[in-house]
């Protein structure tokens, strides 16, 4: 009996509609999405997280933005039970047991982060504390918006790495 295909495997197998909705829940831009399906098959996870970053490396702002309508808040647990919102509680598991402070602060520094960039505040928070989610929300307030967005892009690329490692693992 054969089993299915995994990892790289069955993201080569897919049809191209199929494989850029599974990329999509990895980076919620179209343009990263069908850029990376079109470029299967992939020897290894290497080559297809060099394919990533090289579809990432040519996303303009919009692009990076439209991403970034994918993302809840830090502080806001997706209730959804799709993949996208599973993976995000994960991923900021660690503000579940934050103290009344530092869950205010995040919803304070929330809002007064997207009154000043426009967007929702994005880190990766997979490894890090409610107190070091806030930490970094705070200081980001005070960068002007060309750093912003370089920060922004980073953090999406990391959130885009770790995201592609669990669809490898367990799609």
């Amino acid at each position: 009996m054969s089993s299915s295909p995994r990892g790289v495997e069955r993201l080569n197998a897919l049809p191209p509609h199929d494989a850029e909705q599974e990329l999509l829940t990895c980076c919620g831009s179209r343009a990263w999405a069908r850029s990376v399906a079109a470029g299967r098959p992939y020897a290894d996870a290497a080559a297809l997280k060099a394919a990533s970053d090289r579809a990432f490396a040519g996303l303009t702002w919009p692009e990076v933005r439209e991403a970034l309508h994918h993302h809840p808040r830090i502080g806001d647990r997706p209730k959804g039970v799709d993949r996208e919102s599973t993976w995000s509680r994960s991923e900021q598991s660690g503000v579940i047991d934050a103290d009344r402070r530092v869950a205010h602060g995040l919803h304070e520094g929330n809002a007064a982060y997207e009154k000043r960039f426009g967007h929702v505040f994005l880190i990766c928070a997979t490894g890090l504390t409610a107190e070091q989610m806030l930490d970094a929300l705070t200081a980001r307030l005070g960068n002007d918006d060309a750093t912003e967005r370089r920060v922004v892009t980073d953090e999406l690329l990391k959130i885009t790495h770790v995201r592609l490692d669990k669809l490898l693992e367990h799609p």
